[in-house]
């Protein structure tokens, strides 16, 4: 089902469902009788892709997710764990992804989402001196696991190992969450994800029975202070935030269909 459930979503993705789009057009175009049908698949295809590629377009999708959660707001100095995050025993860190670089250190081995968690959770650690930080991810190509990448990261950047619990053997977020559930007990979580993956993972969490409260980061939809015509610019970036948010509501969709959260 894991595996299944990975080719049917790649195939649902923007720019391999728009290929094979522009594939299928480029068939029907062939054959005489089928030609016009292959150019209005065609020109869909290409409208499509402009549209998902456009600025306006892809914050309008990934929008909606991000502002569902309220981000733990700045902390000062020496003064005490924010209200929302007072008493969590367990701050987790969702997997992301992560390369192999000869070389490099732990935390230019994190792709920027992994970066971006592992250093809200180090944030939120230097309030709350008796958390457990939590890292899931992984070895997808061989070793070393994801987990023990960004647990590296966390050490590097000033967390003792011994505080730092892997869990390396989730492979998606519903594993994770009852990983977590597993481990946690009902003590209190604090997890923490991208903004635009939080609303699907609360409501793993929340059917895994976990008390969590939810600490997003790694803002993508961010609102730069440009001009508005900028908004109608395409780049691949926003090709990438359609991406993700496509993924993200299909996957909020398949968890209503299943009766998850």
């Amino acid at each position: 089902m894991f595996w299944l459930k990975k080719y049917v979503s790649f195939w649902l993705m923007p720019l391999p469902f728009c290929l094979a789009l522009l594939v299928a057009g480029l068939v029907l175009a062939r054959r005489p009788l089928r030609r016009r049908a292959g150019l209005v698949l065609c020109c869909i295809c290409a409208c499509l892709l402009v549209a998902l590629s456009n600025r306006a377009v892809s914050n309008r999708l990934l929008r909606p997710l991000e502002a569902r959660y309220e981000a733990i707001p700045e902390i000062a100095v020496g003064v005490p764990a924010p209200r929302q995050i007072a008493g969590c025993e367990y701050i987790v860190v969702l997997g992301s992804s992560s390369s192999i670089i000869p070389g490099a250190p732990a935390t230019g081995r994190l792709a920027p989402s992994g970066l971006e968690r592992i250093v809200e959770a180090v944030r939120l650690l230097r309030v709350l001196p008796g958390a457990r930080l939590v890292v899931s991810g992984p070895a997808l190509s061989g070793p070393p696991s994801h987990a023990t990448v960004l647990a590296q990261a966390a050490e590097s950047l000033g967390i003792d190992a011994s505080r730092i619990t892997l869990i390396d053997t989730a492979r998606d977020t519903e594993d994770e969450s009852l990983a977590v559930a597993r481990m946690a007990g009902n003590a209190r979580v604090a997890l923490v994800t991208s903004a635009w993956h939080m609303p699907r993972a609360a409501r793993l969490f929340r059917a895994a029975g976990v008390s969590f409260v939810p600490c997003p980061t790694d803002y993508a939809a961010r609102k730069t202070g440009k001009a508005a015509w900028t908004e109608l610019a395409c780049d691949s970036e926003s090709l990438e935030r359609s991406t993700v948010a496509v993924h993200e509501w299909l996957g909020l969709l398949w968890l209503k269909l299943r009766g998850v959260g």
